[in-house]
Formats: structure tokens, sequence, C-alpha cells
């Protein structure tokens, strides 16, 4: 099955200064080599923003190529907006990138790898899978 890798796991693979044996690391690497990862066009958005040197954001952009993009559909935005507001009508705040990766999600049966625990929350009233590191 397929994951969307959430910006905040990229993030916290991409530091120069990550823990070793971070088992959300280890487990986008398992991700990685088993060919399971999926990108959206808005996360690849977030990983390349706000970087500093031309060289750093090349680099980057180099080594997210091989993740091709989910092609989104109006539905899949049609859906987030719905989550959304279901949401906040629940007193639930999120992204509107959140959002969408839950109607990604839920729509097309694929599970999420996160550390953002505003998916927890999300994952209560939305029909959207967790992917949690394996042992």
């Amino acid at each position: 099955m397929k994951v969307i890798v959430d910006t905040c796991v990229w993030s916290l693979a991409l530091r120069r200064n990550t823990v070793e044996n971070n088992p959300y690391i280890e487990e986008l690497k398992s991700l990685i080599e088993e060919i399971r990862v999926q990108m959206i066009g808005p996360i690849r958005q977030e990983l390349l923003s706000g970087i500093k040197s031309k060289q750093q954001f090349d680099t980057l952009k180099l080594h997210l190529e091989p993740f091709e993009d989910i092609e989104l559909e109006a539905k899949d935005y049609e859906l987030a907006a719905e989550y959304f507001n279901a949401a906040r009508n629940k007193g639930i705040q999120g992204s509107n990138t959140d959002f969408l990766i839950c109607a990604i999600s839920s729509r097309r049966k694929i599970s999420i790898l996160t550390t953002d625990k505003d998916f927890t929350n999300f994952q209560a009233i939305f029909p959207i899978s967790l992917h949690v590191p394996r042992d």
C-alpha cells in the first residue's frame, strides 16, 4: 500500500542535526526502498519553500524528482474544503494542505505518515488511515 509522507517527516529526515534511529526517518527510508512513497504538489512546495540558497534548493529539488506527484482532481479539493468546514464546526484547526492530505487519503485509500498530532484529531472525524513506523 502507498503512503503519503507529510512535510514534517521529510523535514525531519532532511535536517543536518537529526536524531539517529528516529523511527519516522527509518520508516521513510524503508518506504522509499519499497517504492511506496507518494508525493503531492503542495508537500513538494512546502519542502522547497524558504530555502535560502539556490544551491540547496536545486539539490533538494533533485532529490525529490524521483517521487512523482499524485495527479489531483477537483474532487480532492472539494472534499478537502468539506473536511475544513467539518473540522472547523467541531473546533478543530488545520492547514489547507492538511485537509487536502486527508481528502486524498480518504478518497484513494492511501495512508499518511506524519508526526503532526493534528492528524489524530482528524482521524476521529474523517475516514483516514495513519501509517505508523514499524518496529
